[in-house]
């Protein structure tokens, strides 16, 4: 059957999108790595949660392990960006690994907090989800400390003791919109919970989910390229779908299917802050082809200017 002329009329293009400067960071940290020590270069977990840029250092001979029992001694471990717990940074100076900590500063950031608080003798609550390495990693730091509380059921259901000051903090990723209501049901019930930092939610998470704000209400579609282990780029469609339009988590253009653009006149796109540039191209290219336009207008929703940059570790900044 031949498929009906498509009602595709523009693109709508989100600006900031894309890699972050703590992914960027980290993507340099093993470009270089192998520039220095060769192939093969261990990275514990993924180096960012997107499949592209994992597949691609693969071919160049790196090679990803769960844990650390699974890198040889004497060789190169570079830690994911997600972060890493204290023991693991033990386990790998035990076994005297060259280990190079690409942890996203900003995560540190939430690391150094969580032990200030436990120094003060708080009780420590962590919005955040379970099993994500980021999570794994921050309640590393103080794991019989930390209350982790992903709902605002489990939220409601929390106990703590009532005699000792409590502080909140949060995965840097989340969305800003659920950590809010987690933490007015935290709030509801402890009302001397001290609320986390502004910026404990990173300045890549909050400025991707602003121009998905500021786009969505020119689209009847939202395509968000990322890794389905992406936790930004998920809450990207979340924020999109709790405000009516709906949304769609591709890693590449190729699952793109011909019939979500059925009645749709203005399609979205937007990328994890893990995602290169490249697919959301390859993106804009297939939706062209869809159209049967080549000439398909692309409008960009600028909202804000990024201009962050992380230095390196200091063994590779030379």
């Amino acid at each position: 059957m031949q498929e009906p002329d498509s009602t595709l009329k523009k693109i709508v293009l989100a600006q900031p999108r894309g890699v972050c400067a703590g992914v960027d960071r980290a993507i340099k940290i093993v470009e270089l790595a192998l520039a220095r020590f060769g192939a093969p270069l261990y990275v514990r977990k993924e180096i960012v949660h997107n499949r592209f840029v994992v597949e691609g250092f693969r071919k160049q001979g790196v090679v990803f392990v769960e844990e650390l029992d699974a890198v040889p001694d004497g060789a190169t471990v570079i830690f994911s960006a997600h972060g890493v717990a204290p023991a693991v940074k033990s386990e790998a100076e035990r076994r005297e690994l060259r280990a190079i900590d690409a942890t996203c500063p900003l995560v540190s950031k939430v690391h150094h907090e969580v032990l200030r608080y436990v120094k003060k003798d708080q009780q420590l609550v962590l919005i955040g989800h379970p099993g994500h390495d980021e999570v794994v990693g921050t309640m590393g730091h103080a794991p019989q400390k930390i209350h982790l509380v992903s709902t605002v059921a489990q939220a409601e259901g929390l106990e703590l003791a009532a005699d000792v000051p409590a502080v909140a903090l949060t995965q840097t990723t989340l969305s800003m919109d659920d950590a809010a209501e987690i933490m007015s049901a935290l709030a509801e019930r402890f009302p001397l919970l001290e609320k986390p930092a502004a910026d404990d939610i990173c300045y890549a998470t909050q400025n991707r989910q602003n121009a998905v704000k500021a786009l969505v209400d020119k689209v009847q579609l939202l395509l968000v390229v990322g890794s389905q282990n992406s936790s930004n780029a998920a809450r990207l469609v979340d924020v999109a779908q709790a405000r009516g339009v709906r949304g769609a988590l591709i890693d590449s253009a190729e699952e793109i299917e011909p019939s979500w653009l059925d009645d749709v006149e203005a399609v979205g796109v937007t990328s994890g802050a893990s995602t290169p540039e490249v697919l959301v191209d390859a993106v804009l290219e297939r939706l062209k082809s869809l159209s049967a336009r080549e000439d398909l207008p692309v409008e960009l929703c600028d909202t804000v200017d990024e201009s962050v940059v992380f230095s390196l570790p200091k063994e590779l900044e030379a």
